[in-house]
């Protein structure tokens, strides 16, 4: 017997990032890790920096960035609204590089309260893009 699908839209707002019929999806929620797969209770909650993690219609994982957000889950549809998502393909390394070190290096000195907030983003948005890419290149390898 064939596994369920449900809809899901990946939007940012510059581009809809993802469109299709999906078996299952995992991402961070502000409260842990999440599963959502067809015919999930109805729910609207905040989405974390993640690697999102999408089983297709084929059986076949892929995994993408995505920044924080909001997800909602209605029905056999799903959507997740977030600020910025990428393939693995397409991070720039170097950047999140910089980025993740930049980000370490204002965090070693004294900094106020929302520059150290900021900082902390800084470093888990670029790290989980160094996640996603590293997860690529596996998969690419074999």
């Amino acid at each position: 017997m064939p596994a369920a699908l449900f809809n899901l839209e990946v939007h940012t707002p510059y581009r809809l990032f993802f469109m299709d019929k999906v078996e299952a999806i995992i991402l961070t929620l502000e409260d842990g890790e999440a599963g959502i797969y067809a015919n999930h209770s109805f729910m609207i909650a905040p989405v974390k920096t993640c690697v999102l993690r999408i089983k297709g219609k084929d059986g076949i994982w892929k995994n993408a960035f995505t920044t924080e957000g909001i997800l909602e889950v209605s029905g056999h549809r799903t959507v997740l609204l977030v600020d910025a998502a990428e393939w693995s393909g397409e991070i720039d390394y170097e950047r999140a590089l910089s980025a993740k070190k930049r980000a370490e290096e204002e965090l070693k000195g004294g900094m106020m309260k929302f520059e150290t907030e900021n900082a902390q983003a800084t470093l888990r948005r670029a790290e989980t893009r160094l996640k996603v890419r590293d997860l690529g290149e596996k998969a690419r390898q074999g």
